[in-house]
């Protein structure tokens, strides 16, 4: 499902690929900025085509190393079994939306690493193609981006992307959380300390204090004039100071409902389809019967297979979703606590609950979980293991 305010470029092994309205404001500023600087690298006058293509190649091969960076993250996530339901470029980068969060310290550093290694990697091979083209001495030069360098507009376009790609490695690993350096600070905190509460606490201050002086340097700009720069590291500074205020927060939650498990307060008798009934059974016994939107599908063995709406076809089968990713569904053994934040739960307003074989055991809603939360957060108790809220 998409993401409000995106438009879905491409799918890859089932993860939705958008940009937010706000990439397509940045790639216009990027190919103004570059048409200017190639303009003057090649000599050329502003009626020549040549630098608004350079620049025009140059911010679709800045977005896709960013999007490679992402996948980066992505392919790491699913090897560790995290369901990753959509990547999303915006105007300040971009941004994997996992499941779940890690479960364990090894887990959450490679996930964070898995990205600037990507990137690393382009910087590299960007460096190492310039310097087989034209030489060192002349890539180094064309790496300085400055104006009237004597080169020509590929070796440029290359010195740019891997300047620019470097810049990005840089600041991801800054140690601020969300950034990958500040996750990877989490990753030591947490394997330092075995609590991730208390890591994910000191990482998200450590990101504050980032946010603060990103802002406080910004306003210098501003008034020494320089007014765009001011005002974008200010506005970075302000978006990683609300990220990293809402991980703060989101620990205190975390640390309320520390022991509840998925499996404590789903509905554990959940109604199925199995995947060979007919669709006609499925309207009249199902649909027509419980009034529901969709309904879990499943197989002879009771493994969750996806979610069914009502659509035109002979056999259930034909017709469902299936959870190819793993967004749809979370393990009953889970803490609540991973639920927190969790995309795919706020869009379809409930998970599957299975066990490690994948069968179905349940149903969690949005319901549940905010029923348990206020429980906690109220001092009402906590939902007794085995019982189910309602």
């Amino acid at each position: 499902m998409p993401v409000r305010g995106t438009v879905t470029l491409f799918h890859v092994r089932g993860i939705r690929i958008g940009v937010d309205y706000s990439w397509f404001f940045v790639l216009f500023l990027i190919i103004l900025w570059l048409s200017s600087f190639y303009r003057s690298v090649l000599d050329v006058s502003n009626s020549d085509a040549a630098p608004y293509l350079l620049a025009l190649a140059s911010a679709l091969a800045f977005f896709a190393s960013i999007l490679l960076h992402e996948l980066g993250h992505a392919f790491v996530a699913v090897r560790r079994g995290i369901g990753i339901s959509d990547i999303t470029l915006w105007m300040f980068g971009g941004v994997a939306r996992m499941t779940r969060d890690s479960d364990s310290p090894g887990t959450e550093f490679k996930v964070a690493i898995g990205g600037p290694i990507v990137t690393l990697a382009i910087a590299l091979a960007c460096v190492g193609v310039g310097i087989a083209a034209a030489g060192s001495d002349e890539f180094w030069m064309a790496m300085r981006v400055e104006e009237g360098a004597n080169t020509s507009g590929i070796l440029a376009l290359i010195a740019w992307l891997a300047s620019i790609n470097l810049l990005v490695l840089v600041f991801n690993l800054i140690p601020a959380f969300p950034l990958d350096g500040g996750r990877i600070a989490r990753a030591i905190a947490w394997r330092v300390s075995g609590d991730r509460n208390r890591a994910t606490r000191a990482a998200g201050r450590l990101g504050q204090a980032f946010s603060y002086l990103f802002i406080g340097v910004g306003i210098l700009l501003f008034i020494d004039r320089e007014y765009i720069g001011g005002i974008w590291l200010g506005l970075i500074g302000f978006i990683l100071g609300q990220s990293a205020r809402g991980a703060v927060l989101q620990t205190e939650f975390a640390s309320r409902i520390e022991g509840i498990r998925v499996a404590d307060v789903m509905d554990n008798e959940p109604v199925a389809i199995p995947e060979d009934a007919s669709v006609e059974r499925a309207l009249d016994e199902y649909f027509l019967r419980y009034r529901w939107p969709w309904f879990p599908v499943v197989d002879a063995a009771q493994r969750f297979r996806g979610l069914i709406e009502r659509g035109a076809a002979s056999v259930v089968r034909d017709v469902f979703e299936a959870d190819s990713t793993g967004t749809l569904r979370v393990r009953d053994d889970e803490p609540l606590e991973s639920l927190l934040g969790n995309d795919a739960l706020r869009r379809l307003g409930a998970l599957m609950a299975v066990d490690a074989d994948g069968r179905l055991r349940g149903v969690i809603t949005a319901d549940q979980v905010g029923r348990a939360l206020r429980n906690a957060l109220g001092g009402g108790g906590r939902t007794p293991p085995g019982s189910t809220a309602t």
